[in-house]
């Protein structure tokens, strides 16, 4: 059932400093890992098991240090979560990489499977930069809930809760002025989604260079993954 606005203004997660839920993230790491486990053999930058493997091995620490809600960060558990998105990205990139050269060489055969390679690419694509946002604004997961505003590192994305403050009532009543709202990986899953369908920034802004640099990367691998696919798919039906 959907939150009063009363229940907005004074139970926001924040208020009760219980952190964000750590399932969903685990969720989009293994369904990322899950969709590179699937890609054909031709796209793979290691024998198949070794970067989920890799993954798994970061993300079994993470869940220890923080099961249900995310609360507690150290350095060694900030540097295994960027290290997983890393990973991530880095393998599934390569595999873009390949795809590239797969798709515009002569005599390809199985165009049906790459194309459905493609898909799995742009998929992981959304899941990963999705991550990195997440794992990057404003201190991550756990800063951005156990953190009072004043202590927050700069934010790297402006989300329309951020300006809504001085709109109509109850538009305002969910802003972050108004219920301390801070952002969830759904937020950033969502920014990652219209990123890589837009090819540009929709509702949510990025403010610092870093987070310009990641949009960019994902914008021009989304459309260069795109194209590719509908000229390949124009090419099979002819």
């Amino acid at each position: 059932m959907a939150r009063t606005r009363e229940e907005a203004r004074t139970r926001h997660p924040r208020h009760e400093r219980r952190g964000e839920a750590r399932l969903p993230a685990v969720v989009a790491t293994l369904v990322a890992t899950a969709l590179y486990l699937l890609l054909p053999q031709s796209l793979l930058v290691a024998p198949r098991f070794v970067l989920p493997a890799l993954e798994l091995m970061l993300l079994v620490p993470l869940i220890v240090i923080n099961p249900r809600r995310m609360t507690r960060q150290t350095r060694v558990s900030r540097v295994l979560s960027l290290g997983l998105v890393g990973i991530i990205a880095a393998g599934n990139l390569f595999a873009l990489g390949l795809l590239v050269h797969d798709l515009v060489a002569s005599g390809i055969k199985n165009g049906g499977s790459l194309l459905v390679a493609a898909l799995q690419v742009w998929l992981t694509n959304i899941i990963v930069f999705g991550l990195a946002y997440w794992e990057l604004d404003r201190g991550g997961p756990v800063s951005r809930t156990q953190l009072p505003r004043a202590e927050l590192p700069m934010a790297d994305f402006r989300f329309s809760q951020d300006e809504n403050h001085d709109t109509v009532e109850e538009v305002a009543d969910g802003s972050s002025i108004s219920a301390d709202w801070v952002p969830t990986l759904i937020d950033y899953l969502y920014v990652s989604v219209t990123n890589s369908t837009a090819f540009s920034p929709t509702d949510t802004m990025p403010l610092s260079s870093r987070a310009k640099v990641l949009m960019s990367v994902q914008g021009i691998a989304a459309l260069l993954t795109s194209l590719l696919v509908i000229a390949r798919a124009v090419s099979i039906l002819n």
